[in-house]
């Protein structure tokens, strides 16, 4: 089994499992290539027992590789996506973080999830993704065009809300004056759009949401729309130039800059055990039914 292993930097208290998760490797029929700025950090701090062949970025991938473990959080698995975007290779996110919504595999239970992948005892779910569109492209900024979790447009050197025009499939939907306003697809969901009173979207559902960030017109809500829907946005306001983000990666626009965002061509294989469930994520994670009265 071909497996690419990725950080996005060294941390002290997930040295241990890296080392064990190696090892770990080591000794199954496995063929395992390491990042190589995380190969640096982790050869710099001593965790590696023995020499790896590395890779640098997409263009060092390819379809021979059958998983890629993100070793940290959510952020993590995020920049994992930009190595892989559409060669399919399916992302087991080992969590070394906090949240991880993402990144499901905690670290106390990684030697076990480890075995089950070798085993083929897991299953790949797919993710959807939003593709954007600009005029000048926006890639120009942010390397890919493309965002897992969510795409967020908002105000730049200025604390005076913004409007954004809003049109679903060339109908015009409203102007959102806000602070901004986030697409989200059902994986962003618990992220930036949760902290926005956005709604929790299960993976499989064909949707997207909009949630405005700090509307002033207080009747504006999240909207939930089929995930086929073609958005374009237009954004004025006191400033020249506003900010888009696609996950973590942040471009500035010009107001006379035209959005146009879409459900990506290709989606996104995430590795799951088969006991896992998002819903038992979501307890753990937000603490449902942590009320003494259930």
């Amino acid at each position: 089994m071909k497996i690419g292993i990725y950080g996005q930097y060294y941390q002290e208290d997930a040295a241990a499992y890296v080392s064990d998760l190696l090892d770990l490797l080591h000794e199954h029929p496995t063929e395992v290539f390491i990042e190589s700025k995380y190969y640096k950090d982790l050869e710099s701090h001593g965790v590696l027992k023995r020499s790896y062949p590395v890779f640098s970025s997409f263009f060092d991938l390819d379809e021979s590789y059958e998983l890629l473990i993100s070793v940290g959080g959510d952020g993590t698995m995020l920049r994992s996506v930009l190595l892989v975007r559409d060669l399919d290779i399916p992302i087991m996110g080992v969590n070394t973080g906090r949240l991880g919504f993402l990144a499901t595999v905690q670290k106390g239970a990684m030697k076990q999830a480890v075995l089950a992948v070798l085993k083929g005892d897991y299953e790949v779910r797919r993710r959807s993704l939003l593709q954007v569109t600009t005029n000048p492209g926006v890639e120009a900024q942010t390397e890919v065009n493309f965002a897992l979790n969510e795409v967020a447009v908002s105000r730049k050197n200025t604390t005076s809300m913004i409007t954004v025009n809003t049109w679903l499939d060339d109908e015009y939907l409203t102007a959102y004056w806000a602070d901004g306003l986030i697409i989200a697809t059902p994986t962003g969901s618990t992220g930036y759009s949760l902290s926005c009173n956005g709604p929790v979207i299960t993976p499989a559902t064909n949707a997207f949401v909009l949630t405005p960030i700090a509307p002033h017109n207080l009747n504006a809500r999240p909207l939930v729309i089929p995930d086929k829907t073609k958005i374009r946005l237009k954004v004025s306001g006191r400033e020249e130039y506003f900010l888009v983000s696609l996950d973590s990666r942040i471009a500035t626009l010009h107001n006379e800059t035209e959005i146009f965002i879409e459900k990506a061509p290709f989606t996104i294989g995430m590795v799951y055990l088969k006991e896992e469930s998002f819903l038992n994520t979501l307890r753990q994670k937000l603490l449902w039914g942590e009320d003494k009265r259930n």
